[in-house]
Formats: C-alpha cells, structure tokens, sequence
C-alpha cells in the first residue's frame, strides 16, 4: 500500500489530502478528522482500509496543509469545501464517510450536502454535550483572547496541548508518535477555535435528517455518553461498542476499527 499527498481545490483555495488504495468493487472511503488535527492522524487506518478501496483522507480547510478559510464557515461551511474538492478529483459516485469527533460532525454535514452520493457512513465520539455544556464552551471559544507579542496565549495552550496529548496519552502509543501528534495540533494553535466555534454552536436536530445507514463505533472514551445520546437522533443508526478501546484509537488498534468498517461498509 502507497500512501501518496496531493490538492485539489475549494472555495477556500487548495485543499491537501492524503489517499491510498484504488477505485474498485467498494465506494472511495472518505475520512474527516477531529480539530485541531489533520489527516495524518488517520494514516494507520488509511493502511488498513486501504487495502480493498480507494481511500482519502482531507486536511479541513485552515488545518495541516489546506488553506485557512478569511473566517469560521461553521460545520456546513467546512462541509461545502469538501464537497468542491471531490467534485475537483471527478470524485461524482457513491462514496462512503468515516468522521472522528469534530470529523463527525463534517462527516453528517458532507452527507446531507450530498444525500444523492453519501452511501453509508461511520462516526466515532459525537461531541453532544448536554446544552447548557456546550453552551459554556461556545462562550469560551469566542471570547478566548487573541494571541499576543509575548506568546502567553500561545505558549498556555502549548503548555495544556502538551498534558493532554503527550503526557496523558495511551501508554501503548510511542512518545516519538506523541510528540509528532502534539506538533501536528499545534501547528493551528492560533485558529483553533474556529472549528470548535461551529461544533459548539451545533443544531444536532439536523441528525434527523440523515438518510444513509450510520454506524456509531465508540470507544470507552470522553465522548461516548454524548455520541450516544447523538446516536439516539439519527433515523438508522448501528452501535458497535469498543469497550477495550480508549484514546489515541488509530495508533493503538487501527486493524480493529478497519474490521468494523469493513463489516458495515461491505
């Protein structure tokens, strides 16, 4: 399998991905990561999947090495970017979705951007928090304070990104790896808050009206309570729960989520 990264274009500029894999008897696998993050976390389980279907992974637009968008599109804008830049890969077919937190809810917005294209769908860690939660966090993300001259804001948050991606990691990932993924979320440090301004401010009575077959795959992580109530809105939803998994999934056991995606997707 041979990994290869490209762009293609949006409305935002261009768009980098990351794909393996080649067109065949499945629908191209289309994969949305979480914020702040870019595809190159999905790389162990763009390996596994990538062995029976084409694969692509986008870097959301302001994130990795996609263009910034002049401000927060909210989660239908980031939707509409990836929509133009499959429409630029002549991507025109069925096609089937994988998001990962923040990814998720890209992932709902892409299907019901494209209800005609989208054939099934996975998701994993849904961030419906209760509302007055999500709420608070909307607060906190606009009016978290600019970055300044002496780097306060900046190096606060480094100091945070650090506990929680490096120190508090699975004990099974490699620090090496730890660190790359610290460098990768940090690179968007002071954009961060754009992508979580539109998952705070979040209509999920829009999961109502996905049309395709979803599959929830959730870890025994934060999030599994509020993708589970998430789960209670979509129309026609499997669960398939992971209790030996946590964080830092596509590290510590990308071979078993490409088995339950494989399963569901066919």
């Amino acid at each position: 399998m041979t990994l290869s990264r490209a762009y293609t274009t949006c409305r935002y500029g261009q768009l980098h991905y990351r794909q393996a894999g080649v067109d065949g008897a499945h629908p191209p696998l289309v994969m949305l990561h979480q914020n702040p993050s870019s595809g190159w976390e999905y790389e162990p389980l763009i390996a596994a999947m990538a062995q029976d279907r084409r694969v692509i992974a986008f870097d959301t637009p302001g994130h990795g090495m996609s263009d910034a968008p002049p401000a927060p599109p909210g989660m239908a804008g980031y939707a509409a970017a990836f929509a133009d830049g499959l429409a630029a890969l002549g991507v025109d077919g069925p096609i089937d979705l994988y998001g990962y937190h923040t990814g998720s809810l890209l992932a709902v917005e892409l299907a019901l951007a494209l209800p005609g294209q989208v054939r099934r769908m996975g998701l994993t860690g849904i961030p419906m928090y209760p509302a007055e939660i999500r709420a608070a966090k909307l607060r906190e993300a606009e009016e978290f304070p600019e970055a300044d001259e002496d780097g306060t804001v900046i190096i606060d948050l480094l100091t945070r990104l650090w506990a929680y991606v490096v120190k508090a990691r699975n004990p099974r990932q490699s620090l090496p790896r730890a660190i790359r993924h610290f460098a990768d979320k940090a690179f968007i440090l002071d954009r961060f808050t754009w992508a979580y301004r539109g998952v705070w401010s979040y209509d999920y009575a829009r999961l109502g009206q996905i049309t395709c077959p979803v599959l929830l795959l959730q870890p025994h992580e934060a999030l599994r309570e509020p993708a589970l109530a998430a789960a209670a809105l979509i129309p026609d939803i499997s669960i398939r729960d992971l209790p030996q998994l946590d964080r830092d999934i596509f590290d510590i056991a990308p071979e078993v989520l490409a088995r339950e995606l494989r399963l569901f997707l066919g």
